[in-house]
């Protein structure tokens, strides 16, 4: 386990973040199903992104990178009888591998490792074999054996768990043969199954919906090559807004204001605490002097949690985010993983009817504390190290890999 030590102090420049891993894995995955070669532009080297990338060479696309950050898909002729896929710790493409893979008349085994092992997949074992897919070898967690083809058909579904098991389904049903209508209940993060929507719509698939409630899928679609170019991380980005909020004089570049990425969210949670945010044509920037507690709902965007409890925890009096049910089945459970690390730095945090309550104070202790094996975790800590009365030593730093593999170097280019 790797560790790093931040030294407090004012950090001062411009910060260019890193793709963003949630629109690359789906189209990484739609180019592989396409017709076609597909130009993908903007493709990071997150952990999750690799994976992905890896998943679908071996499903038989062929992936080629063109340079740095650009690839070339050509899309899969046909899956494989029998294969072995490894989603590695990416919980979003274990579950969209699974979805899509079921379409194959082939056996497909998808297997994950680290705490996705232990993330839940149950979802799929009522749902797929409604659809026509089978499933064997399956206790409710990875590995998970599939095999299609899947037919089309009406079901209402329970949304409430995660977004991802709803954007898989989505991926996979307009290759069913026949019709299906999807009506979701209780959707957790819908703007993650929007943004699918938007990345299938770039590769030619079109879905009806009815208020993100009800989803009329025709079968027998095809998906087509095209050139995407995927956004910059809202969720990454949301670490150095936090803070610029917090007093660090830093622009943050490389994002989409349009965007419908579920963490965009940061800009209202960070109005709503009193900050003043600036969006100009060289990067968005936050002043924080008039800051104050925050009350804010986060149910939509759970990755913003750690960044959102680090921008509570140096706020003096008491913040409370709500939708805290959504961090149990993250990398860590992040709820307590929370509570627990900054504990240690002098804050405390209770869990109360769904909602972190962060009592604030205007400075933190330093120390050592743990990453948990999550990388939103690290990279708020690490935020918390900036403003920190002493160093805090991160136990677990490799973690960012997942998502931001050059957090701590974009941290030590900083000036100060």
């Amino acid at each position: 386990m790797a560790s790093i030590t931040v030294q407090p102090g004012i950090r001062k420049g411009t910060v260019q973040v890193p793709p963003s891993k949630s629109d690359a894995q789906r189209a990484l995955l739609c180019a592989a199903f396409s017709q076609g070669t597909s130009i993908l532009h903007h493709v990071g080297r997150s952990a999750d992104e690799l994976s992905m990338i890896q998943a679908i060479a071996s499903l038989g696309a062929q992936v080629i990178e063109r340079e740095k950050g650009e690839f070339s898909v050509m899309g899969i002729e046909s899956l494989p009888n029998r294969i072995s896929i490894d989603a590695h710790e990416s919980g979003l493409g274990a579950r969209l591998l699974t979805a899509v893979c079921s379409t194959g008349k082939g056996t497909v085994t998808v297997k994950g490792s680290g705490s996705l092992k232990s993330r839940t997949m149950h979802f799929f074992e009522d749902v797929l074999p409604h659809f026509g897919a089978k499933i064997t070898d399956f206790n409710g967690h990875l590995p998970i054996t599939v095999q299609g083809p899947l037919l089309g058909r009406d079901l209402d579904v329970d949304g409430s768990v995660s977004s991802q098991f709803i954007s898989g389904l989505l991926m996979a049903l307009p290759l069913a043969d026949g019709n299906s209508r999807l009506t979701v209940a209780d959707l957790a993060s819908g703007p993650y199954v929007r943004m699918t929507l938007n990345t299938l719509a770039a590769f030619g698939i079109q879905i009806e919906t009815e208020e993100m409630h009800r989803f009329s899928i025709a079968g027998g679609q095809h998906y087509q090559a095209t050139e995407y170019t995927i956004e910059g991380d809202w969720s990454a980005a949301s670490c150095w807004l936090t803070a610029a909020a917090l007093g660090a004089d830093i622009s943050v570049k490389g994002l989409n204001p349009s965007s419908v990425q579920a963490d965009k969210q940061m800009l209202a949670a960070l109005m709503s605490a009193g900050c003043s945010v600036h969006v100009t044509s060289d990067g968005i920037r936050v002043n924080g002097t008039t800051k104050h507690p925050f009350e804010f709902d986060a149910s939509d965007c759970p990755d913003l949690f750690p960044s959102l409890v680090t921008l509570a925890a140096l706020i003096p009096g008491k913040s409370i985010i709500h939708g805290a049910n959504r961090l149990i089945h993250k990398e860590s459970n992040r709820a307590l993983s929370l509570i627990s690390e900054f504990l240690t730095l002098g804050i405390t945090i209770e869990f109360l009817d769904n909602a972190l309550h962060i009592h604030g104070k205007s400075t933190i202790r330093g120390g050592e504390v743990h990453a948990h094996n999550d990388h939103r975790i690290a990279m708020s800590l690490g935020i918390c190290g900036l403003f920190s009365q002493e160093a805090i030593l991160i136990q677990g730093s490799e973690s960012v890999r997942k998502s931001y593999p050059t957090f701590w170097e974009e941290m030590d280019a900083l000036a100060h």
